[in-house]
């Protein structure tokens, strides 16, 4: 049923390499795309906005951890813009061998790793963030969202974006038994929140 979806791993798919080209600021960037991974042929917009909101609203932070990264998007353009480094975590090892590729054309310092949702991951962050792969279904989202909280570091932060018509509204509520959660924007049916274990 899910043979050729960006959340799973088919080693016979035909790789169709191309070249993404995206200006942020004053960078210029590059990423290479391939059959398989998520938005192969365009930066997603819902990305883009998540994005876009959290750099208008960052704060002073020393990592992050991209959880669901595909081949590097928001985890490269966060740290150079932010000049730090991060980790980004997938289960597609196509998108994870483009995510290396695309760090190392990009000149920064993003560890890339194979892990479903948490399972390989150790330590804490400043920030998770995460355009969660919906078609993996409502329980691979909540546990993205939910487990968030045992590694974040105090203060941290988890943000995301799920489209309206994806069920967002129905996610963030079930967010709020954790986190207090804030709605950031709203661009074009897309949800991008802010999820806190505490404000100080």
């Amino acid at each position: 049923m899910f043979l050729n979806q960006y959340f799973t791993n088919n080693d016979q798919l035909k790789s169709e390499k191309r070249v993404i080209r995206f200006n942020y600021g004053s960078n210029c960037f590059e990423f290479i795309s391939d059959n398989g991974v998520f938005s192969k042929d365009k930066i997603d917009f819902g990305s883009i906005t998540l994005l876009d909101t959290y750099l208008k609203n960052k704060k002073d932070i020393h990592n992050f951890l991209d959880v669901g990264c595909g081949y590097g998007f928001l985890s490269i353009v966060l740290a150079k813009e932010l000049n730090i480094s991060g980790v980004g975590v997938d289960v597609n090892l196509r998108a994870l061998d483009l995510a290396k590729s695309n760090a190392s054309l990009n000149q920064v310092s993003v560890s890339f790793k194979e892990s479903n949702i948490y399972e390989n991951i150790e330590g804490k962050f400043d920030l998770i963030i995460t355009n969660p792969p919906i078609r993996a279904g409502k329980k691979t989202v909540l546990g993205i969202l939910l487990d968030a909280k045992k590694y974040l570091n105090t203060n941290g932060e988890l943000w995301g974006v799920i489209r309206k018509d994806q069920g967002a509204k129905s996610i963030i509520k079930m967010l709020l038994d954790t986190y207090q959660v804030e709605i950031k924007e709203k661009n074009k049916g897309f949800y991008v929140f802010v999820a806190k274990i505490s404000w100080h």
